[in-house]
């Protein structure tokens, strides 16, 4: 008897021992998760995997709020990282990519009923086009911390271009954005989040102050401004009472999926 209670006990005392030490390493691995999402609306079958619907966005933003979570602005996230600001376990910084019209109509009402700031990367050439934003609608958002942020001109795939065309893309997309919203534009959404070192050279030299990708590169921990990775968000993330998306918001996320190459096309689109 003594020696099977003396085994538990050595058994408790490594269960113990090993949970702290997980949650030591956990601890400064932290990541503030980046929410993006693309279409909200009615899901489509040609955009269904980017898609969600506007009753699970309000979910989502809801429980957001619910749950205690601090929504900041990318700006201030940048500021932080760059800083070296330990931000609060239960931050959050919400996105968009494209720039399509559903933003405004089914999205925005829901980020004014929970006043939570966002950012809207614009694909320059393509808004004021049937299905994307207006300018006037985006001007109207910024009113309320719902600001802009450049996806290049036409949403190439940028590691397959020339450095030429790559930089008209990148540089283009900040003065049409900036002509039109007559503000500096700041950040830079890679399409279908690809990038390679010569892209992201562009993108500094453009002077854009940081730059985010998907799950790309090996930046897991988003101290690299021009790599920083977002959490694509879908219309699931609220099934199983939240499960996902409390993983999604947790800020460990990254520690767990599997990073793609930064130059390697494995979706072309405006979908990954």
């Amino acid at each position: 008897m003594r020696v099977v209670r003396n085994f538990l006990l050595v058994l408790v005392a490594i269960i113990i021992i090993g949970s702290i030490g997980f949650s030591l390493w956990l601890r400064d691995r932290y990541v503030v998760p980046i929410l993006t999402y693309h279409h909200v609306g009615v899901p489509s079958c040609k955009w269904r995997l980017n898609t969600v619907s506007e009753k699970s966005f309000d979910y989502q933003m809801n429980f957001i709020k619910r749950h205690g979570f601090q929504v900041i602005s990318f700006d201030s996230l940048v500021r932080g990282i760059k800083e070296g600001h330990q931000f609060s376990r239960n931050t959050v910084v919400i996105q968009f990519d494209d720039g399509y019209e559903d933003n405004y109509k089914y999205a925005f009402p829901i980020l004014k009923k929970y006043g939570f700031p966002a950012m809207i990367f614009l694909i320059s050439d393509i808004i004021n086009s049937p299905g994307f934003l207006t300018w006037d609608e985006m001007k109207e958002m910024e009113k309320y911390d719902i600001l802009a942020g450049a996806h290049t001109r036409r949403h190439p795939y940028l590691p397959e271009l020339d450095l030429m065309r790559a930089q008209d893309e990148i540089v283009g997309s900040k003065k049409v954005i900036e002509d039109h919203l007559g503000h500096s534009i700041d950040y830079f959404a890679y399409p279908t989040g690809g990038f390679t070192k010569e892209v992201k050279g562009l993108v500094q030299k453009a002077g854009y102050k940081a730059a985010v990708t998907t799950n790309r590169g090996k930046n897991k921990f988003n101290m690299d401004l021009y790599e920083i990775k977002r959490i694509h968000m879908n219309n699931t993330d609220d099934q199983y009472s939240g499960i996902v998306l409390w993983f999604k918001l947790s800020g460990y996320y990254n520690l767990f999926r599997h990073s793609r190459k930064c130059g390697v096309s494995q979706h072309k689109g405006f979908y990954e």
